[in-house]
């Protein structure tokens, strides 16, 4: 019965892995997709491999957070809750890849663990606490930092990294010999390879970030079992995030690479970096950390920074001048020099947003993580009032 128990714990833990690739190779790379820099095949290939290596370093950090800090009593994690656990990650997350929208896994796993940690009074407060505030603090740090960069560098970055799309392919495969091998395209410019470069390789720093934070929402359920290794679970996890990057992630490659937002690829690249960087730098202190709403933040000020350059710090402080300040100024080819230009030359933010699908990733967003908080609660603390009374 235990084996078969285990069984259904690792599939359901697969699922959630599967559910995970789904939810994070959109935001890795579906700015890359929307260029046409590389394939929706190839974005999976390369998400697979990036998140096993962020999963497989500092992603053991994280697990052992969910798995042994935030819940403390000895007997809580058993299969029976740990399959519960997943289940309710995994389907909440199943709801949002259904809906083409990349919710957050970290918040959506936190949320069940913290569910059962309530139901059973095991709850560690303090360590959920810290997690908390992380969540509170890390999107207003991506604002400001996007802020600065919107306003002081913007310009500078979008002339190194503007890519100059032309006709065909980026690579093409020669076939003459043994092994084909990766070639130019036939009009590919260098300025061209240099931005698919570029892009490539933030959307693999992307797929390490989200390995070294979302590996412990498949498998720190069943890792905090008796005799369960954290490596091979690591493997399962990975092997399951690959799967589901090359079937269901198709969907959110689409809204993020296409549907949501016409954000330039520059401004992409920037809130790629700074929000990678925040996620890596809160997974290798072992905090869960979701990089969607620090990229959502990240995008707002960046827009924000910006917009502010018609007016000088010290215009600002005086009140002489106002800014408009709006999203919308990404979507502008070309921004004043900071102090010079009139506000109403700033594009809106519906130049920059498609109102009804920002809205309906929005909505998801906060509908997946509720979903699989209430649900584990309510589950748990129906089951542990009516049928595991005094079992634990």
């Amino acid at each position: 019965m235990i084996e078969l128990l285990l069984l259904v714990g690792v599939a359901v833990a697969a699922f959630v892995g599967y559910n995970i690739g789904g939810a994070t190779t959109g935001p890795a790379f579906g700015p890359a997709v929307g260029a046409d820099v590389i394939s929706k095949a190839g974005a999976a290939a390369l998400m697979s491999v990036f998140f096993f290596i962020g999963a497989g370093t500092l992603g053991q950090r994280v697990v052992t957070t969910l798995g042994e800090d935030l819940v403390t009593g000895a007997n809580v994690f058993t299969l029976e809750t740990s399959i519960i656990v997943l289940f309710f990650i995994g389907g909440a997350l199943f709801v949002g890849n259904f809906a083409g929208v990349p919710a957050s896994t970290s918040m959506t796993a936190v949320g069940s663990i913290a569910g059962l940690g309530i139901a059973t009074n095991t709850l560690d407060w303090a360590v959920m606490g810290e997690i908390a505030i992380w969540w509170l603090v890390a999107p207003i740090i991506g604002f400001w930092v996007s802020g600065v960069v919107g306003r002081y560098f913007y310009s500078a970055i979008d002339r190194w990294v503007a890519i100059e799309s032309t006709e065909g392919a980026l690579f093409e495969f020669d076939r003459s010999g043994l092994i084909p091998r990766p070639v130019l395209g036939p009009n590919t410019t260098r300025r061209e390879l240099t931005g698919g470069i570029v892009v490539i390789s933030i959307g693999c720093l992307m797929a390490f970030s989200s390995g070294t934070s979302n590996i412990a929402n498949a498998i720190a359920p069943l890792v905090a079992l008796d005799g369960v290794e954290m490596t091979p679970m690591i493997l399962l996890g990975s092997a399951a995030v690959a799967v589901g990057a090359f079937t269901i992630a198709r969907r959110t490659l689409d809204t993020l690479g296409n549907d949501i937002t016409d954000l330039p690829l520059t401004a992409a690249i920037v809130v790629a970096v700074v929000s990678s960087g925040i996620v890596i730098s809160l997974s290798a202190v072992g905090i869960p950390a979701s990089f969607v709403i620090i990229a959502t933040m990240s995008i707002v000020g960046l827009g924000w920074g910006r917009a502010t350059r018609t007016v000088t710090v010290r215009q600002g402080i005086k009140g002489e001048k106002e800014p408009k300040v709006s999203v919308g100024a990404l979507t502008a080819d070309e921004m004043p020099e900071i102090g010079e230009g009139d506000a109403s030359d700033i594009p809106s933010a519906s130049d920059l947003f498609n109102p009804g699908t920002s809205a309906r990733v929005v909505l998801m967003q906060n509908i997946v993580p509720i979903l699989s908080t209430v649900g584990a609660l309510v589950t748990f603390t129906l089951l542990f009032t009516f049928v595991w009374q005094g079992q634990f």
